[in-house]
């Protein structure tokens, strides 16, 4: 319905990065510099700033950006509206989500939801991914959101948002001034892991495995069921975890830990919604919709 160009700025400014822009959208890179210079002739003015491989928004480009996140909030917002102008929902949407999206991704979509469906009522119950999958299968819960990336024909699987994992030091660590680390030097750092079963766990293991790097390889000083007990264990040892970006915002705005780059490792990740194959149309599915449409600022 929107100019793709827009779409294609839009997320250039968000990843400052064209090569992962293309990616996104599915969509070659120099396509992706072909929309940006239509924009830019359009204008008559440059968006972004280039250095050799790396880009920044120009002051133009800042202001783009923010205008372009308010059209497609309103464009959210409007297909949403005109997909649910007619319908009264009630009733009970039971969810399981993994705890990391329970406890740093839904709190203020839930809250927004209630607040335009307040006669809808929603339970949620957390887990890791494959006690997520499980309840689904025996019906203990009617949607699933987990951060795995095995699929199962049993489920429908649907992208919810996007996260990033980053290792991540307290802010005494000596290794935090340092920035950025050798793949290798991860052999040789005491990390704290999620437990076997969790998603987050997979996610590092498919990410690590190109780097010639496997879990059991890694110097492991405790495995741990949640996101919380690893952040204050790491603010209180000489330890590092691979963490997920919307978990640690806090710490990093308060300067109690800092993000250590890896050498060439990215590990980015899709949560996802899953559901039975052939469920009906349900709550579950205007839940769905709704937080799809959430704007994650």
């Amino acid at each position: 319905m929107f100019d793709f160009r827009l779409k294609v700025f839009h997320t250039a400014a968000r990843r400052l990065n064209f090569t992962k822009t293309a990616e996104e959208l599915f969509i070659t890179q120099p396509a992706v510099t072909k929309h940006i210079h239509e924009i830019e002739s359009y204008f008559k003015i440059k968006l972004f700033e280039r250095n050799g491989t790396k880009i920044k928004l120009t002051q133009a480009g800042e202001i783009l950006f923010q205008y372009t996140g308010q059209i497609f909030g309103i464009y959210r917002n409007l297909e949403f509206e005109l997909n649910t102008i007619t319908q009264k929902q009630s009733g009970t949407i039971r969810i399981g989500a993994s705890t990391t999206v329970a406890q740093y991704v839904l709190p203020p979509v839930l809250a927004a939801f209630h607040k335009k469906f307040s006669d809808t009522k929603v339970t949620l119950t957390t887990g890791n991914t494959e006690q997520i999958e499980h309840d689904l299968q025996n019906k203990k819960i009617d949607l699933g959101i987990i951060e795995g990336r095995s699929k199962r024909n049993l489920f429908r699987y649907t992208a919810f948002v996007k996260d990033e994992l980053v290792l991540i030091a307290n802010s005494h660590h000596p290794l935090a001034k340092k920035g950025m680390i050798r793949p290798e030097e991860l052999l040789n750092i005491p990390l704290l892991l999620r437990e076997p079963g969790s998603g987050t766990l997979e996610v590092i293991a498919h990410a690590l495995k190109p780097l010639g790097i496997k879990i059991s390889q890694l110097t492991v000083e405790m495995q741990l069921g949640s996101t919380e007990s690893i952040k204050r264990y790491l603010l209180n040892s000489g330890t590092m975890a691979f963490l997920s970006i919307h978990s640690i915002l806090n710490e990093l705005n308060n300067k109690l830990c800092s993000v250590v780059e890896v050498k060439n490792l990215t590990i980015e990740r899709d949560f996802y919604f899953i559901q039975q194959q052939g469920q009906p149309e349900s709550l579950a599915d205007l839940f769905m919709k709704f937080a799809r449409h959430y704007n994650f600022r």
